[in-house]
């Protein structure tokens, strides 16, 4: 005889759903829980009763059974414990963070920031370094967008916060500092330029846009991240070191903005009214017959300055330990003598003149003319190198002569090597000798 659920059956298991539903003692511990899972308990309360006063040919019909919670072919209330055992908030996937789009901005925050992730819903804020974005909007379950708060200059972790607990991206955001001297022509720096990813990361980390325009000279200029370096003798194949070039380590602490090129005549002229250079008429040749005292007054009417011996050195090598700085072909500098007219005016190609900058080669901090063309100035006096390691040296506290650096146009290779020195008297012009500006940011 095969056993059926009669009208009647049916009828009954209704009155006892709806007497269940308003009688049960358990419905005061209940009270807590979400509409839908009390919803969810009621029903596998009520199937359990149904399933238990059911003849057991009659149970196996409805088999299989999803009420049989713990999968032993019956419904009872071993099954409704362990329900009420699981009372509680469901698991939620843990968020993750791929992307922050843009991923830079200004120090006083306001950057609408997209950021791009898995498991995103719900997200209750986001936080970028130490402080709260606003205008949080969760787009979908890989999008939210959000306003950076203000923040302090570099790279700033990046995190959101949903039920499934908190996702961080290391320096996903960097604060750039908003400068009134300058126009940010490019804020990261560019690989082809600065093609060591170490030294990218470091422009990046400091805060500070990496390529920008003077706004008082019009200049351009890089910058220059702080480092450890060794100073001094770098010999080449044809040329030893002289006798003031002690090898030392020197650490410049922080980072440094150096013009691009030499200082032009055109650049001289916009701010001093005047043309000195003896190779005049020449808009982008380097300005020369500038002595130390005359820049003095260039820098005062722009706010510039001129680098220290170490920081000039330390531009100049852009990592390398060689005679020469990086060139096409040698990434690593070279020591070889021959090589200096890929990257220098001197007196086996310049015609005995000056000529444009930006003519030859850059080094891997993207600095021209750092070799060759004219002399450039240095902020120090000139002097025997202190003993030691050094940071941040200024050179010595007084003098009769200040550094020029870098060779010039009427000279071999050897004075044209990245340690070699030379000292004139701060009111010396020469048509052989020009200079550079730096910046503090």
């Amino acid at each position: 005889m095969t056993n059926t659920i009669s009208k009647g059956t049916m009828n009954s298991m209704t009155t006892m759903n709806t007497q269940f539903h308003f009688t049960n003692p358990f419905t005061n511990l209940f009270t807590h829980v979400t509409r839908a899972r009390l919803n969810n308990i009621l029903r596998l309360v009520t199937l359990t009763a149904a399933c238990l006063a059911l003849p057991t040919q009659a149970l196996a019909q409805i088999i299989p059974c999803p009420e049989d919670v713990n999968g032993d072919g019956v419904v009872d209330s071993s099954d409704v414990g362990l329900v009420l055992l699981a009372i509680g908030d469901c698991p939620v996937s843990e968020p993750t963070i791929s992307a922050v789009n843009p991923n830079t901005g200004t120090t006083t925050g306001g950057t609408a920031i997209t950021i791009t992730g898995t498991n995103l819903t719900g997200a209750s804020s986001v936080r970028v370094g130490s402080g709260y974005a606003t205008s949080v909007v969760v787009v979908n379950d890989t999008t939210v967008t959000a306003v950076t708060p203000a923040g302090t200059a570099g790279a700033q972790n990046v995190s959101v916060t949903t039920a499934g607990g908190i996702a961080t991206l290391t320096g996903g955001f960097t604060y750039g500092v908003v400068t009134a001297w300058y126009t940010i022509l490019e804020q990261a720096p560019n690989a082809a330029v600065v093609p060591d990813s170490t030294v990218r990361a470091k422009i990046v980390a400091s805060g500070y846009p990496w390529r920008v325009r003077d706004n008082s000279s019009g200049i351009e200029m890089l910058l220059i991240p702080g480092g450890t370096f060794n100073m001094g003798c770098s010999a080449s194949t044809s040329y030893g070191c002289n006798g003031d070039e002690t090898n030392h380590q020197v650490t410049l602490s922080k980072a440094f903005y150096l013009g691009k090129t030499e200082v032009t005549q055109a650049q001289w002229q916009a701010k001093m009214g005047s043309n000195p250079s003896y190779f005049g008429g020449n808009a982008n040749n380097p300005v020369e017959q500038v002595s130390w005292n005359d820049i003095t007054g260039f820098n005062t009417a722009t706010g510039l300055r001129l680098p220290s011996e170490a920081e000039w050195e330390y531009a100049c090598r852009g990592g390398t330990t060689t005679a020469f700085h990086s060139m096409p072909g040698y990434p690593n500098g070279t020591n070889d003598d021959s090589l200096l007219g890929n990257i220098a005016w001197y007196n086996s190609n310049s015609g005995s003149t000056t000529h444009a900058v930006a003519g030859k080669a850059a080094n891997a901090f993207g600095m021209y003319d750092m070799s060759g063309n004219v002399w450039e100035w240095c902020n120090d006096w000139y002097g025997s190198y202190a003993a030691g390691n050094a940071t941040d040296p200024a050179g010595p506290s007084s003098g009769s002569y200040r550094v020029l650096r870098g060779g010039r146009w009427d000279v071999g290779s050897g004075d044209c090597r990245s340690s070699d020195r030379y000292g004139s008297g701060p009111d010396a012009r020469y048509s052989v000798i020009g200079f550079r500006v730096a910046r503090t940011p």
